[in-house]
This record gives structure tokens, C-alpha cells and sequence, in this order.
């Protein structure tokens, strides 16, 4: 489904991805692991097009120069430089971290907003799904998205992708900042979500809790590939659990 070969990303001289290649196929889930300012979100952002629009506006202001470099194909179709709405189309649709939800609206405007580019009936289809991965939004579907905790927002944050009804789910630093209760909470819907056949993406630095649940990882560090293998693989390597479980 998509094939990411040879990408390199600069900001001005330094490197934010260094010759990466990976692929995902239809129906995995797939993890990227890595430390802070391992170039994980560089990598979502590219994936999803956001740099694409962080490179206009850089240039237009005579800013940081950004160079985007190798091969970006979805469903064998070059994209390496498509617009994000135009991806979004497409079918690939970003989850960020730290909670980009609108918090003067309440949970279920939240959720419409997230399909702005889907019918009515598909939305409103779209937001009944959300509420069974997501029981808790369900009881909080009209307080407003500023007051949920930091676990219900990011919840709220994967809803509102789920509700554009993605081909290619990709989620940035999902369990980043929860408490342990609440990872796992979240990595139980992550699940659901992945046996209802979304293909997803996520990134992580928190490894032993995504570990269990995805068919391949990724481990990259300085932009790097370092590391890849199936899920238990990388749980029974004895440089992961170093670097990741602290054993």
C-alpha cells in the first residue's frame, strides 16, 4: 500500500531522515521506534504531507530551507509532493500527538469536523464507529473537547482521523505523556481498531506496550533504519529491550 524508498529530509544542514526506506502493506500495522528527535514525526509529516505545507510557507517567508529527497508511493502512485487535502482524499489521514482537537467545541463537533470531506451519512456512520472503539467519548459526546483529560483528547485526536474513514491510519506518538492505565486503554483500541482492517502506521518511543500488537517495526535513530522485524522480534532483542524496557 505504501512504499517510502531512499527518503531524505533536510532542514537548512541538518538531517531529519536519513536515506529511510520501509513499507506497509494493506491490513498490517506497522510501528516506527525511536527515541526523541529520532525523526518520527518528520517522517509522519512527509508521509502525510504536512511538510510539504511547512516547506511553502518557510519558503515564501525566506525561512528555513526544507529538502525533501527519494521515492513516496501510495497504492503505486507517486506522492512524494502531492498536496495533504489531496491525500486526505486519497485516503491517508494523520492522527498528530499532543491533541490538535478544537477545545471550544464539543466532543461530537470535533468528531464532524474530522469528516469535513465525507457525506453526511458517512460521517454520522463514521462517528457511530468512533463511539463503540471509544466508549468513554460516547457519555462525554457534548462536553467541550478543552475540558477532557489529557487521555479522553488523545482518544478524541484518533476519532476525529477514524471518522474520515482513512486507508492508511497514521498515528504520532499516540501514548506519548499517558499514564500507564491509560496507554493501555489505548492500546486496546488500537487493536480494535486494526481487527476492524484499517491499516495502521504509529510511531512510539514507548515500545513495551505497542510491541504485542503490530506485525512489523522499524526501529530508527538520527533519521536512521537500524532495526526491523516482526513485533516479537523486536521484544526478544536484546538491544531493544535496552534501549526501550530499560533491561
Amino acid at each position: 500500500m505504501l512504499e517510502v524508498k531512499n527518503l531524505m529530509v533536510f532542514y537548512e544542514n541538518a538531517l531529519g531522515v536519513n536515506n529511510l526506506s520501509l513499507e506497509i502493506r494493506k491490513g498490517e500495522t506497522v510501528g516506527v521506534l525511536g527515541s526523541n528527535s529520532a525523526g518520527k514525526t518528520t517522517l509522519m509529516n512527509t508521509i502525510s504531507g504536512l511538510l510539504i505545507d511547512m516547506k511553502r510557507k518557510e519558503d515564501r517567508r525566506g525561512g528555513e530551507r526544507i529538502t525533501i529527497l527519494g521515492e513516496l508511493r501510495f497504492e503505486g502512485e507517486d506522492i512524494l509532493y502531492t498536496e495533504p487535502t489531496s491525500r486526505v482524499k486519497k485516503g491517508i489521514v494523520l492522527s498528530r500527538e499532543r491533541h490538535p482537537i478544537f477545545r471550544d467545541s464539543d466532543v461530537k463537533e470535533n468528531l464532524k469536523i474530522g469528516g469535513y470531506l465525507r457525506k453526511g451519512d458517512e460521517v454520522r456512520k463514521g462517528i457511530e464507529f468512533v463511539f463503540e472503539v471509544f466508549p468513554p467519548l460516547k457519555e462525554l459526546r457534548s462536553r467541550k473537547a478543552g475540558l477532557l483529560s489529557g487521555g479522553e483528547q488523545q482518544m478524541l485526536a484518533i476519532g476525529m482521523a477514524l471518522v474520515a474513514r482513512p486507508k492508511l491510519l497514521l498515528m504520532d506518538e499516540p501514548l506519548l505523556g499517558l499514564s500507564p492505565a491509560l496507554q493501555a486503554e489505548l492500546v486496546r483500541a488500537i487493536k480494535n481498531v486494526r481487527q476492524q482492517g484499517f491499516t495502521i502506521l504509529v510511531t512510539e518511543q514507548f515500545a513495551r506496550p505497542l510491541l504485542p500488537i503490530i506485525d512489523r517495526g522499524y526501529v530508527i535513530e538520527n533519521g536512521t533504519l537500524v532495526l526491523t522485524g516482526t513485533g516479537q522480534e523486536l521484544m526478544d532483542n536484546p538491544e531493544v529491550k535496552a534501549a526501550y524496557f530499560g533491561i
